[in-house]
């Protein structure tokens, strides 16, 4: 399979010296940046700028019929999304300083050394797709619509923060650089790494790995692969997830229970772009696209130093944030839909229809689990339902299980903690909180009185009285 080009626009290599043009080309692809182009004659430059998008052009100052410092500022003017390296073997801090004056993105000798030189074109490559990445996501945001909507179909959704992300990814789809997503066990984010994959158009396969529980031996084996003879056991060769997704999309779930060491392997992946298999001094490169997930807080991590301050920016060049279904309640009813057509294809009966009181009763409760849990909930409760609608009661049983294990101590807030009543200049009485009690539930109900008194725990009678009470006091 032929590897993805990177970066997306050529690296465009200007220099009369056929040797320099061929021997830093092979170092480039070596360092991973495979999009290449080469020019020795500076009179073909412009007009190859006019028929191809260049990502990066490194620039030679002494050539002829056009010098490098004539051709700089044209270029600066007319193509300002390009950034130009010069590369000159005069070593003159008065000519470095006008390169820079008239617009150049650095500023490196021939004789400098070439790690320094790669990493000074990797860093210009990455400072060009950021900002191409910023052109595309104000001119996402600014049409609020979706160029890709078929990507996004398997997440059920009409949420604005969802569609917001959506938006979002569309503009950093198209890239070769590092994703993470992180968000709360079972909010989707494996179904958001794959409309990431699906919307970048990307070729090769989606790969996906949970590496939780996975030691750092038995990680590099999977990741990396090993040679045949690489330790006891290894008979033949096994090709890692990198090789197989190769052109594709890697996805490594559960991020944050990585040792020190795997880090540190994990890291080099992601700089250099390349890898060793157990048993091989040979390096391999990748232009797999790296996606990662976890539930933990990383920031955290890094801050306690569990996890590589290096490693943690590295992974977040973009970043997905999927909240919480309790953050996204308005999505409650087109889910239950969903999730009850999904369980009656799977049992083979028709699909109830259900209350509509059923998606504001569930709403009383904060769904640890989230999407998944509402899922196994709807699953469970018609795998027992016989015909006819859906009653609320499951329902309402299940969140009765559920919470009946909180106790006192466990939902009041530590002593000197805030309270919901913390904002309240004076503290209501008794008989003031009950009676806004009263009100939000009968909000939240809709009006439904016995929808309202099950949110309170009382009988629908006690709060026909309490309701009479308070028209009496009026």
């Amino acid at each position: 399979m032929s590897k993805i080009p990177y970066p997306t626009h050529p690296i465009l290599l200007v220099d009369d010296e056929e040797a320099w043009l061929h021997s830093f080309s092979l170092a480039l692809r070596s360092a991973g940046m495979n999009n290449i182009m080469t020019c020795n004659d500076a009179r073909e430059v412009l007009p190859l700028l006019n028929r191809q998008e260049i990502s990066v052009l490194l620039l030679d100052l002494t050539m002829p019929h056009i010098a490098g410092d004539e051709l700089l500022p044209l270029v600066v003017r007319d193509f300002p999304q390009v950034a130009v390296i010069v590369v000159t073997g005069l070593d003159q801090v008065e000519t470095a300083v006008a390169c820079m004056k008239q617009g150049a993105y650095d500023f490196f000798t021939k004789v400098a050394d070439e790690t320094r030189l790669i990493t000074g074109v990797r860093r210009a490559v990455e400072t060009v797709q950021l900002r191409r990445e910023n052109a595309a996501l104000k001119k996402q945001f600014f049409q609020e619509r979706l160029s890709h909507p078929e990507a996004f179909t398997h997440i059920i959704t009409h949420n604005r923060t969802m569609q917001a992300l959506f938006q979002y990814i569309e503009a950093i789809a198209p890239t070769c650089e590092s994703v993470l997503i992180t968000g709360e066990t079972g909010v989707g984010k494996e179904l958001v790494a794959r409309a990431v994959h699906t919307v970048s158009g990307r070729r090769g396969p989606f790969v996906a790995v949970n590496i939780a529980g996975l030691d750092d031996s038995m990680l590099a084996d999977t990741l990396f692969g090993h040679c045949k003879g690489a330790y006891s056991g290894a008979d033949s060769v096994r090709q890692g997830l990198i090789a197989r997704a190769e052109g594709g999309t890697l996805f490594l779930d559960e991020i944050g229970d990585l040792s020190n060491q795997a880090q540190i392997k994990l890291l080099r992946l992601l700089q250099e772009r390349e890898y060793y298999p157990l048993g091989s001094d040979i390096a391999r490169s990748t232009s797999a696209r790296m996606i990662f997930a976890t539930h933990q807080d990383l920031d955290s991590l890094q801050r306690s130093g569990r996890f590589r301050q290096d490693l943690f920016f590295r992974l977040r060049t973009h970043h997905i944030h999927i909240p919480p279904l309790r953050e996204r309640f308005d999505d409650l009813e087109l889910l239950l839909d969903h999730f009850l057509v999904k369980a009656a294809r799977r049992l083979g009966r028709p699909k109830p229809d259900f209350p509509g009181e059923l998606p504001v009763l569930l709403a009383t409760y904060s769904f640890p689990g989230n999407i998944r849990e509402l899922e196994s909930m709807v699953v469970d409760i018609l795998s027992k339902h016989r015909e006819g609608p859906l009653d609320t009661e499951p329902f309402l049983e299940v969140i009765r299980q559920r919470c009946s294990g909180c106790t006192a101590e466990q939902v009041s807030p530590p002593d000197g903690g805030e309270t919901i009543f913390s904002v309240f200049p004076r503290l209501p009485t008794l008989k003031e909180a009950g009676r806004l009690l009263v009100r939000e539930a009968l909000h939240r109900a809709q009006g439904n009185q016995t929808r309202a008194a099950r949110m309170l725990g009382i009988t629908r009678q006690a709060l026909a009285w309490r309701l009479k009470q308070e028209q009496g006091n009026k």
